[in-house]
């Protein structure tokens, strides 16, 4: 077996209308499909972004097995280069307090925040892994 990518992620929210607020103001992701306190669904290029309420998807729900988690979890968006300082700007001007800025050692750069639940977002620049 050899997997190709990640096909979805997912985040888990306590405030579904705020977390789908920030990831489309913010972020500008395309919002794919909701269920109201369950879940939003965003296109994220060619991969999804699934925002849960952790106390319905711990809920049975037919063919889908349970799942939860609580406490911030992790997203990192890939960038282009040359998208840094206007995301670094953006962010700053959305009162979005950024909590570190890094240059890894193979050129990468990344911006990290979070978001509404206490998700560590990150916005970083393919080099990151090389």
């Amino acid at each position: 077996m050899k997997v190709d990518r990640i096909l979805e992620t997912c985040l888990y929210v306590d405030d579904l209308n705020a977390a789908e607020k920030f990831y489309r103001r913010i972020l500008g992701v395309e919002s794919f499909s909701r269920v109201n306190n369950r879940h939003v669904f965003f296109r994220c290029g060619e991969s999804m972004l699934l925002l849960f309420n952790p106390l319905e998807t711990a809920k049975s729900s037919g063919d889908v097995p349970t799942h939860g988690a609580h406490g911030p979890g992790h997203v990192a968006f890939a960038i282009a280069p040359d998208q840094i300082d206007l995301c670094r700007r953006q962010l700053q001007e959305n009162g979005i307090a950024i909590e570190t800025e890094i240059t890894w050692p193979s050129g990468g750069r990344s911006i990290y925040f979070r978001d509404p639940a206490g998700n560590s977002v990150e916005l970083a620049t393919a080099q990151v892994w090389g």
